[in-house]
C-alpha cells in the first residue's frame, strides 16, 4: 500500500470501508429479517402474529444475490468519484510543483475551491512567488557585489599607478643626492622638494584610505534642515573664495527638511563645492541655490567638454587641460561624490551651462 499511488489508495480504502458496510447490513438483513413478527390485517380487521422464518428466509436469499451485486458496483462508481475528486487536484498540485522545481516562471498551481486543497494550493503559489523574488533579489545582490568587487579591484589598481608615479621619482632624487649627481649634490634645495613630494603622497593615501571605507559603513538617515546644513559647508568654502577674489553667493531659502544621511551627504556636497571654487576663476562666481527639490551647485569657468564629463568621476582621472596635481588635486573628488550619491540613491547631474558659461552641478533631494 506505502508503494501505490494517490488514486488507487483512496479508491482501495474507501472501497473496502463500502464492502465492509455492505456485507455488516446484508448479514444482519440476513440474520435478523427471518426473526422479525409479521402482522397481517385481515378483511375482518383481525390482526393475526405470525412467524414465517422459512418464508422470510427464502425470500431474503433470493434477494440477496441481486443487493449484493448492485450494492457492489454502486459502491465501485462511488468509490471511483471519490476518489477522483481528492486525487485529481492533488495530482494538479504535484505536476505544477515538478515544473516549479525547474524554476519555470509563470506556473502557477490552479485554484478550484476555498477548502484545504484549495489553500494547500494557494500557499504553494505564495510560497513560488516568494522564492522567485528571493532568488531574483539574491542575483541583484549577487551582481551589485560582483561589479563592487570589481570597482575595489579598478580602484586599486589605479591607486597602484597613482602611487607609483610620485614615489619611483622621490626614490630617484634620494639615490641622486646620495651619489652628489650634479644639481642633487645641493640639499638644501633637494630636500624641500622632496618634503613636497612626500606630503603629496600623504595626501594622497589619506584620500585613498577615506575613499576605501566609503562603502564599509551604512550611516542611517534622518531628518535634517537642508539650508542650515548647506551654510555650515559653504562656510570653509566662502573663506577660500575670498582669497582667490572669488564671489561666492548662496541664495537658500530659510527651511527645507529631508531625510538623508547627513555624514555622507555633508562629504558629496564638500567635495563638489571644493571642485567649483578650484575650478572657478579670479573675478568669476560660484552660486549655490535650492531650484524646488534641486540642490544646484554652479561655477563660471570654461565648459567642460561632453565626452570628458562621464570620465570625471572615474579614480584618479584627469582631463588633459588639468593634468597637473597642483591644479587637478588627485582625481578622487568626483569619484567619491558618485560613489556616496549612488550609496544615497540620490540623482545626480553634471552639465555645462550656456549662460553663464561654466559648469552645472544638480542635486536632486
Amino acid at each position: 500500500m506505502k508503494r501505490l499511488k494517490l488514486f488507487p489508495k483512496i479508491f482501495l480504502y474507501t472501497m473496502s470501508i463500502m464492502l465492509f458496510l455492505v456485507i455488516m447490513v446484508h448479514g444482519l438483513i440476513y440474520l435478523l429479517a427471518p426473526r422479525m413478527q409479521l402482522a397481517l390485517r385481515t378483511p375482518e380487521d383481525v390482526v393475526v402474529s405470525i412467524r414465517q422464518e422459512q418464508f422470510v428466509t427464502g425470500a431474503v436469499e433470493k434477494a440477496l444475490p441481486v443487493s449484493l451485486s448492485c450494492s457492489l458496483l454502486l459502491s465501485v462508481v462511488c468509490s471511483l468519484l471519490l476518489s477522483k475528486a481528492i486525487a485529481d487536484p492533488i495530482r494538479k498540485i504535484s505536476a505544477s510543483t515538478e515544473q516549479m522545481m525547474r524554476l519555470d516562471r509563470g506556473i502557477n498551481c490552479a485554484v478550484y475551491t476555498k477548502d484545504e486543497i484549495g489553500a494547500l494550493a494557494q500557499n504553494v503559489n505564495d510560497l513560488y512567488s516568494n522564492l522567485l523574488a528571493t532568488i531574483e533579489h539574491l542575483e541583484q545582490e549577487k551582481d551589485a557585489v560582483r561589479d563592487m568587487e570589481q570597482a575595489k579591484a579598478d580602484f586599486l589598481r589605479a591607486a597602484s599607478h597613482e602611487l607609483k608615479t610620485p614615489v619611483t621619482a622621490l626614490n630617484a632624487i634620494l639615490e641622486n643626492m646620495i651619489l652628489g649627481v650634479g644639481k642633487y649634490q645641493d640639499y638644501a634645495a633637494c630636500l624641500p622638494e622632496c618634503k613636497e613630494m612626500v606630503e603629496q603622497l600623504s595626501g594622497m593615501i589619506h584620500e585613498i584610505l577615506e575613499t576605501s571605507k566609503l562603502n564599509l559603513t551604512a550611516e542611517p538617515p534622518r531628518q535634517v534642515d537642508v539650508p542650515e546644513l548647506l551654510m555650515e559647508l559653504c562656510e570653509p568654502c566662502q573663506l577660500i573664495a575670498a582669497a582667490h577674489q572669488i564671489s561666492f553667493l548662496a541664495d537658500l531659502p530659510e527651511q527645507f527638511i529631508a531625510v538623508l544621511p547627513v555624514g555622507m551627504f555633508s562629504k558629496a556636497v564638500s567635495n563638489v563645492l571644493a571642485n567649483a571654487v578650484a575650478y572657478t576663476g579670479t573675478g568669476k562666481t560660484v552660486s549655490v541655490y535650492m531650484e524646488e527639490r534641486s540642490l544646484v551647485i554652479e561655477n563660471e569657468c570654461d565648459p567642460i567638454p561632453a565626452g570628458e564629463i562621464r570620465r570625471l568621476f572615474e579614480p584618479f582621472y584627469r582631463p588633459d587641460f588639468s593634468r597637473s596635481r597642483e591644479s587637478g588635486g588627485n582625481g578622487l573628488g568626483l569619484y567619491i561624490v558618485d560613489t556616496l550619491l549612488t550609496a544615497m540613491n540620490i540623482p545626480y547631474s553634471f552639465a555645462p551651462m550656456e549662460y553663464p558659461r561654466g559648469m552645472r552641478f544638480t542635486i536632486q533631494l
